[in-house]
């Protein structure tokens, strides 16, 4: 597939602007990109399912692109009669192409009757690969997959988008399920499209550089401007002065126009600690319930909070992990079991009842304010800000907000909450990566204990010390990471699968003697580019110090209409700017050739590290 020069607007907004791109054979893209910037759109161009305004769109003749949407329908009354719509008149009775699709991805014969509205998330995403799969594309476009699926269900859909031997490009909030299985990274920023080889880190890494270069070229440019266009003002005027000015005017006509870099707005907070003396802020025992009792959800739970714990509530879909959260917070009547709260124990809750209950005719910051007498107007207004909602966004009613945004008020209504216990049910749905990071960032930063039902993997491995599994028909209090309940326990549909790699036994000492190998090897391929980085900001700011010297005689002899000295500092100055110009070249190229050698040996690095 090539883009050349596509643009595209809606209602006089431009989501992008002359945007190129050729994917290569075999290439896996991770699409990244703020809420609203195009990423959907650009998915339905390309599908023929959107207009572009200019430029043009090539797709090789009989290459066929499949997609697999958000938004699950089903017709048919058996997944076989569903999964068959998909065929071509010519093959509508070859059933067994779609039984061998659907024997592969985990359906039994019995299965092919039932109707596809009985099974699960993570099934009914099967069903619809199914049919794109029956459709034998050659490259797919996943528009936020992970979205509502359970971790056995993202662990499956992992495994197969690697396995899978065409072209993809993936769209997903989830940064960790996306970097596994992709080969490079694409954005849309600026209104402009950018490729990069690597994962996502690698892409944003790349974009701070290449905005920090342009910021030091664009300081260098103004300062010069500057100082051409003083120069033409003071001689402009003067006989003897106004050739020369007139060639300062003409070089500064000529300076192309460098323009600011316009910057998304990031969520960016800490939730409000409440001190507490308690070593136990709560303590569950033999905790169940069920909306059926005669049916309980769970039953015989029983944990300990401590100060500073956090514990992950995981699981797959419907099985009654948001309800055993609810139930821990109050939501729901008690049936079994006790929970004992200390006196100074002070919860936020985070859900999805919480966010049905915002008052939708409220605007934003009368909604935050309302958490508390003690939070004023200029407060809540600072909180809405640190949500993004700042200046008059901020006095948007409720009513006409986004599931996403509306995520965000009742995060802001939180973070106003002094509280030393959170209760966070799927924080990160509707939040963009770089939400996802804050959001992870300020959990991190909380000195209080945490209960957070979620699938996030990332979440889990960087934020959980303890974890409540439903599987197997129940739920049990798990003392470990997540990692940990992986290799001791793991998930039932992951039983007989591949068998699990057993990790060398690598003693610390062999292991710090591995990593020393392994750093001394990098730090010696990097020597003759630290050295040039080293070499080129020593000369950047000498050469700065002359400049500055040179432009105070410069003026001085300006005003004085020494014409000879003038011309010569000109000239000296000139050659100093190409000369700063030139080192600032040499210490992009040794930067980014420093980058890659240290992205590279991290790996290496982290590969030692993961045998522990």
């Amino acid at each position: 597939i090539q883009l050349t020069n596509l643009s595209k607007s809606f209602g006089g907004q431009t989501l992008f602007k002359d945007i190129n791109l050729k994917l290569s054979n075999g290439q896996k893209i991770g699409l990244v990109g703020r809420n609203g910037s195009g990423k959907s759109t650009l998915f339905k161009i390309i599908l023929g399912e959107e207009g572009y305004d200019s430029g043009d769109l090539c797709i090789p003749k009989n290459y066929m692109i499949g997609s697999l949407k958000q938004l699950l329908v089903f017709t048919e009354p058996t997944v076989r009669e569903e999964c068959a719509l998909v065929l071509p008149e010519d093959e509508q009775w070859n059933f067994y192409k779609i039984e061998k699709l659907l024997f592969g991805l985990g359906f039994t014969a019995e299965d092919l009757e039932k109707d596809p509205m009985s099974f699960s998330g993570g099934y009914q995403i099967r069903i619809n690969l199914v049919k794109l799969l029956a459709t034998e594309p050659n490259m797919l476009l996943l528009d936020e997959p992970t979205n509502y699926l359970d971790l056995p269900s993202l662990r499956w859909l992992r495994g197969f988008i690697r396995e899978f031997e065409g072209e993809v490009i993936l769209i997903t909030h989830d940064r960790d399920f996306m970097d596994s299985v992709t080969t490079h990274t694409m954005g849309i920023q600026r209104k402009g499209l950018r490729l990069v080889q690597g994962d996502s880190h690698k892409y944003y890494s790349t974009l701070e550089l290449e905005d920090e270069t342009y910021e030091k070229t664009k300081a260098n440019q103004d300062k010069k401007r500057k100082e051409l266009e003083e120069f033409v003002a003071r001689n402009k005027a003067r006989a003897s002065t106004a050739a020369l000015a007139q060639s300062k005017q003409t070089e500064l006509d000529k300076m192309a126009d460098m323009e600011d870099l316009q910057n998304d707005a990031n969520l960016s907070f800490n939730f409000n600690y409440k001190e507490t003396p308690a070593k136990i802020v709560l303590r569950a025992e033999n905790l169940g319930f069920g909306y059926n009792p005669k049916v309980p959800l769970f039953e015989h739970v029983s944990f300990d909070v401590e100060k500073g714990k956090r514990i992950a509530i995981i699981g797959k879909n419907g099985k009654g992990k948001s309800t055993l959260l609810n139930y821990i917070a109050g939501e729901l009547s008690e049936q079994q079991g006790t929970l004992n709260y200390h006196p100074s124990t002070t919860f936020a809750h985070f859900g999805q009842t919480n966010i049905e209950r915002l008052n939708v005719t409220s605007t934003i910051v009368d909604e935050i304010a309302s958490v508390s007498k003690d939070i004023g107007i200029p407060q809540a207004r600072n909180i809405a800000g640190r949500m993004m909602f700042s200046g008059d966004l901020a006095d948007k009613k409720i009513e006409v907000l986004s599931g996403g945004e509306r995520s965000r008020v009742m995060l802001g209504k939180i973070i106003a909450t002094p509280a030393n216990l959170l209760f966070l049910d799927e924080p990160t749905n509707h939040l963009d990566m770089q939400s996802i990071d804050a959001l992870a960032d300020a959990i991190d930063a909380f000195e209080g204990s945490l209960i957070m039902v979620t699938h996030s993997e990332m979440l889990l491995r960087r934020l959980a010390f303890a974890l409540i599994i439903f599987h197997k028909g129940g739920a049990e209090y798990f003392d470990g990471t997540y990692d940990e309940f992986l290799e001791k326990i793991g998930w039932e549909e992951e039983e007989g699968a591949a068998p699990k790699k057993k990790k060398p036994k690598i003693n610390h000492k062999e292991r710090k003697k591995l990593r020393k190998a392994v750093t001394q090897e990098r730090n010696e391929l990097r020597k003759p580019y630290t050295k040039e980085i080293k070499l080129c900001e020593e000369k950047i700011e000498a050469l700065e110090v002359d400049l500055e010297a040179k432009n105070e005689a410069l003026e001085i002899a300006s005003n004085s209409g020494d014409n000879s000295a003038i011309m010569e500092l000109s000239r000296e100055v000139g050659l100093i700017q190409q000369e700063v110009d030139a080192f600032f070249e040499r210490l992009e190229v040794a930067t980014e050739k420093d980058d890659e050698i240290v992205d590279e040996y991290q790996l290496n690095l982290d590969d030692i590290d993961a045998y522990f």
